[in-house]
């Protein structure tokens, strides 16, 4: 059994709770979390909540039990995917807003690695087993963009290092709140799970709760165009910690627009999803050698809200 809490702030109050945990349980499907309600699963301030509805006053603490996962077999599914380039190593595919990379309780199929499977058959490595085959790493089910899928383990292993060593070029573009008034930044803080929404990660320094088992975090910004309540960035990340762009944008008070995890509830512009696109993907070939360098354009939802901000 998997325990999860968050304490209910001043960004989410009013928000209906499934609406909460959705956007806190990325990976479970939006079904599976209101059979948690159905089982009583789910607590507000110690009492059992049964109506997904509930809509959350600051201060609740909720309380969430996931049952421990079933044993997970991924299937292969006809699923069209965006394949930008393959070879017999490896494969860059351009994955859309609002799809899950691998299974997970409540997210069994519909996954993309139900398409690559479906793709690639069985010429994917099995480095990262049954459930994550040729997985190197992930985006975040509504972000968008280009990710690397390794065919063999040989290539896997040599994506896999140079994410550690920080070499891979990953740049992303970012819609955020507020106006920086830099042109450019960089966020260097260390990113651990908040001890106060247990759905969350957050910036932690020294003294704070869970620091010790925080990691280092390093996140580059540059303005691209400004619209006064709003500021579209390019981000380049340096290291690659769930929710990184995402935690620390809002550490440094300019959360992405639509993001319902980490910024306001409110003012979207449109935006249906965190305004946030995986646009450049470069790393070294790791059999050939030769360095490789994809670009994938902004995807329909995001042009439009930044024609409503240009417009405004």
């Amino acid at each position: 059994m998997i325990r999860e809490e968050l304490y209910i702030t001043e960004e989410t109050r009013g928000t209906r709770l499934d609406l909460v945990l959705s956007a806190g349980l990325e990976d479970y499907s939006r079904s599976f979390i209101q059979k948690l309600f159905e089982k009583g699963a789910v607590t507000v301030n110690g009492q059992v909540c049964t109506s997904k509805k509930y809509k959350c006053v600051e201060g609740d603490l909720v309380e969430i039990q996931i049952p421990d996962p079933e044993k997970l077999e991924a299937e292969a599914e006809d699923i069209p995917i965006s394949v930008v380039y393959e070879d017999g190593d490896l494969l860059v595919v351009d994955k859309p807003a609002g799809m899950v990379v691998h299974p997970a309780p409540g997210n069994y199929s519909g996954t993309l690695v139900n398409a690559l499977m479906y793709h690639c058959g069985d010429q994917l490595s099995s480095i990262n087993g049954v459930i994550r085959p040729g997985i190197v790493h992930r985006i975040d089910k509504d972000t968008s963009g280009l990710l690397v899928v390794a065919k063999t383990d040989k290539a896997h292993t040599g994506l896999a290092r140079q994410l550690e060593e920080h070499s891979i070029n990953r740049i992303y573009r970012a819609i955020v709140y507020n106006n920086i008034k830099e042109d450019e930044g960089t966020v260097d803080a260390a990113i651990g799970r908040d001890s106060k929404n247990r759905l969350r990660n957050a910036v932690l320094r020294e003294g704070m709760p869970g620091y010790e088992s925080a990691k280092s975090a390093v996140t580059h910004y540059r303005v691209l165009e400004r619209f006064g309540k709003y500021t579209c960035i390019e981000a380049r990340l340096e290291t690659g910690r769930t929710h990184q762009i995402r935690v620390h944008m809002a550490y440094i008070k300019h959360p992405l627009l639509g993001d319902e995890l980490y910024g306001p509830n409110k003012n979207k512009e449109g935006a249906k999803r965190q305004m946030l696109h995986a646009g450049v993907l470069g790393f070294v070939h790791p059999v050939t050698g030769d360095y490789m360098e994809f670009e994938s354009p902004l995807p329909e939802d995001f042009r439009k809200v930044l024609d409503r901000l240009r417009e405004a």
